[in-house]
């Protein structure tokens, strides 16, 4: 039984490392396909000051949805946060607190 409980562990802790990669995949060709998108839209422009619109933007705006979507799925609620984010910034006021108290006496 214990065999079994590690191997679904291991392959838990597989599958969110994949899943982590699969982001940060998705997010740079992201990043690679909008510059190369807005450099050709950019480059077709003959009146520069037309570049900025909402149809210029719309392909990064619509893909970024559908990016923040992912990372929400990938991330779930420790997206911002994090699973222990509220513990550690209580430890780090505490210690601050101390520190500017030791200070003063």
């Amino acid at each position: 039984m214990e065999k079994y409980k590690e191997e679904d562990r291991y392959f838990r802790a597989k599958k969110k490392v994949e899943n982590i990669k699969g982001f940060y995949i998705h997010a740079f060709v992201y990043v690679v396909v909008n510059i190369v998108l807005l450099l050709i839209i950019y480059s077709a422009y003959t009146n520069k000051s037309e570049f900025v619109n909402l149809g210029t933007f719309s392909t990064a705006i619509g893909w970024g949805i559908g990016l923040a979507i992912h990372a929400f799925g990938v991330f779930g609620r420790d997206l911002f946060f994090g699973a222990d984010w509220e513990a550690k910034k209580m430890k780090q006021f505490l210690k601050e607190e101390e520190s500017n108290n030791h200070k003063w006496e």
